[in-house]
């Protein structure tokens, strides 16, 4: 590096926390949906992958063809619906529970947040 090349991250650029939703962050306008889609098919994918099966045999068991286990496995979810993830959920004998409850004060609008016990 020369005298007159400026380093990538010099300290005057400003730094911005990004929230817990990367697609709200890049500016997505139905960034919850899509969280909401991501984390539901990390926990389907996780459950496909201790389970050992196949694709075909995912395919199987969730009521779809193998192009869609495909499609899911590699996160593209444009074709899927949160009900429909939530229904793959079920057919892996998961329960999926839904809680609808006030905002905190603090919080400017609600939100949708999924999680995995």
């Amino acid at each position: 590096m020369t005298d007159q090349q400026t380093p990538p991250n010099t300290l005057d650029e400003p730094i911005t926390r990004g929230t817990d939703n990367v697609f709200a962050d890049l500016g997505f306008a139905d960034a919850d949906e899509h969280q909401t889609k991501l984390r539901l098919a990390l926990t389907i994918n996780s459950l496909l992958t201790c389970e050992g099966l196949t694709q075909v045999k995912a395919a199987e068991r969730l009521g779809v063809n193998q192009p869609k286990v495909s499609a899911l496995a590699a996160y593209k979810l444009g074709g899927f619906s949160v009900e429909r993830l939530m229904t793959f959920l079920t057919a892996l004998d998961q329960d999926v529970s839904i809680t609808i409850r006030k905002k905190p004060r603090h919080q400017v609008g609600g939100r949708i947040s999924v999680s995995a016990a």
